[in-house]
């Protein structure tokens, strides 16, 4: 079970518990009730109630208890960690592998993978940040708790927490720098196919064209909203689809059931230390050679 040792600051001196929790600790309303259903909110060394006042200096500490779950199939798939700590994994997934397992595929997941680099804990649960499509390779951040998956998904679509992408697609866009900014739907009677529609969510896509041969182009892309299929939507609108993409393009046989869509760097603010970190990960050899 994850625990949690904080100093009580000047600042937080005189709150409850509860307040000093959720204020300053930044857990979650969830979280925090988890902790007190089992009696597990320490100050001091000693268990205090939600409703006691904390005082500047005193040791604020809160285990939180994971949740009852069905745990994945042992299933041991090659896997590269850019970065690891406590509270964060940072794994660099290929494709074609699901990021999560679901009840109407039974196939290796990148949720299996996880399951078996961290040793198969009984009170494993899988908890990703961001996803990625099964087509789609690269950087993916996995909350090793609930905490810091919690501060994680705040930190979702803002400027601490940035990622970015290279997309190989054929043909290429009439500006070489800009933003794609065109709203998007879901496609009614569809299951996952999205498309721009002027009664469709905000969507922006930032862009800039880094070269082109042979008919296509490498195109990095940053996101500023998080819409399904965004970037694949985005591109085949403007008459660029990926390579290789199923769904809004045309599939390629030799990309064996992936397309050219990579998540290559991964930058962000870490929510406990409040230290930057960054990581990257190049094109794949067999997305380059689509170009070269």
């Amino acid at each position: 079970m994850p625990e949690l040792i904080w100093t009580v600051p000047a600042d937080i001196d005189g709150k409850l518990v509860r307040q000093a929790a959720m204020g300053g600790m930044g857990l979650s309303y969830g979280l925090f009730k988890r902790a007190k259903f089992h009696g597990l909110i320490e100050l001091d060394g000693q268990t205090v109630r939600a409703d006691e006042k904390v005082h500047a200096g005193q040791r604020l500490r809160i285990v939180i208890p994971e949740k009852e779950n069905t745990l994945p199939e042992k299933i041991s798939l090659p896997l590269k960690v850019a970065y690891e700590d406590e509270h964060l994994l940072m794994v660099d997934k290929p494709a074609p592998l699901p990021s999560a397992s679901s009840p109407r595929k039974e196939q290796p997941t990148l949720e299996n993978a996880v399951f078996v680099y961290l040793g198969c804990p009984g009170d494993f649960v899988y908890r990703p940040v961001n996803r990625l499509d099964k087509g789609t390779s690269g950087l993916m951040m996995v909350a090793k708790t609930a905490y810091g998956q919690h501060l994680m998904q705040k930190l979702l679509h803002t400027d601490f927490f940035i990622r970015e992408y290279l997309a190989v697609t054929e043909g290429t866009l009439p500006e070489t720098e800009g933003v794609i900014d065109l709203p998007i739907a879901k496609v009614e009677g569809a299951t996952v196919k999205r498309t721009v529609s002027p009664e469709g969510k905000v969507a922006r896509t930032h862009f800039r064209v880094l070269e082109e041969s042979r008919g296509r182009s490498i195109i990095r892309l940053r996101l500023e909203t998080g819409r399904t299929h965004q970037i694949r939507v985005h591109l085949s609108a403007s008459g660029c689809p990926i390579c290789g993409d199923f769904l809004y393009g045309t599939e390629l046989a030799q990309l064996q059931g992936r397309f050219a869509l990579h998540s290559t760097l991964c930058r962000f603010r870490h929510p406990v230390s409040g230290q930057w970190v960054e990581r990257e990960s190049p094109l794949p050899e067999e997305l380059l050679a689509l170009v070269k």
